[in-house]
């Protein structure tokens, strides 16, 4: 119940900086009690524990100002149970049947999990992220700037200008330029064709001699260095490669399960469907 009303806090935590107390000061004050509803205590443990589990809420906000925040929203949340406590709400139909549903779902939901972690593995991650490695082919990318304006006319007087050496490229773009000048660094299929063609026949500290157009409109190129991509550390992709291993990891475990099933499907109209 808690981490269902502990979201709603999300929208209205302000990051703010860190005060000087830790944790372990505020647990101690008033022996770490943080509310008393009805006799009932809120601890600052409770407090700190829904804070830790709540990666969203901690990325926006220190927990001395998630505190702040949340403490009204646990009060609340005790006096709705202690309400429902006293009028015997587990006792209904109502409660009964979305308890019975919500053991179900949690029952799912840890058996996949468990599942799922016996076969992600950190042995599988590295097998993997070796496959990455031993498959991995460098490409070519460039760092580049562009200048981006409507109509090829204003483009070729930028061109000019270059050609003069009447401004610089950066004062060019931030005069001219309706996007932003910087690109870094890309490969050919990250951009338009007719944009990625023109960059990666250019040179070093060079500019596009003409303005190159496409959907966008008419571009001044300047490129600022060429390189080969290189395979990114097993730490940048770590994340990336378990969660497909997992997506493949629950599309096995269905599958198994269904394999080791003998299932009867019927349609609306009571026929039996054949499997395929």
């Amino acid at each position: 119940m808690q981490k269902k009303y502990l979201f709603a806090v999300v929208a209205v935590v302000v990051v703010l900086v860190a005060g000087a107390f830790t944790y372990k000061v505020y647990a101690e004050k008033n022996n770490g009690v943080a509310a008393v509803v009805n006799g009932e205590k809120i601890t600052v443990a409770e407090m700190k524990d829904a804070y830790e589990k709540n990666p969203q809420i901690k990325a926006q906000a220190s927990f001395e100002d998630f505190y702040t925040q949340a403490l009204d929203i646990m009060v609340n949340s005790k006096l709705a149970l202690q309400a429902a406590t006293k009028a015997n709400i587990q006792a209904t139909p109502e409660y009964q049947k979305q308890l019975a549903e919500l053991q179900d779902e949690i029952a799912r939901q840890v058996y996949i999990e468990k599942q799922v972690i016996a076969k992600v593995t950190d042995e599988k991650v590295k097998e993997v992220y070796d496959e990455y490695l031993a498959n991995f082919k460098p490409e070519k990318e460039i760092k580049a700037k562009h200048i981006l304006v409507e109509d090829e006319a204003t483009a070729k007087d930028i061109i000019n200008q270059l050609n003069k050496k009447k401004a610089s490229f950066d004062d060019l773009a931030n005069k001219y330029s309706k996007d932003q000048a910087d690109l870094g660094y890309f490969t050919a299929d990250v951009m338009v064709p007719e944009f990625s063609e023109a960059a990666m026949k250019m040179d070093v500290n060079t500019y596009s001699k003409e303005p190159v157009k496409t959907q966008f409109g008419y571009h001044v190129i300047l490129v600022e260095d060429i390189r080969d991509t290189k395979p990114q550390p097993l730490e940048a992709i770590e994340n990336q490669i378990k969660m497909s291993l997992s997506q493949q990891a629950v599309a096995e475990i269905v599958k198994e399960l269904n394999d080791n099933a003998k299932i009867e499907k019927f349609d609306l109209q009571g026929k039996k469907i054949e499997s395929k």
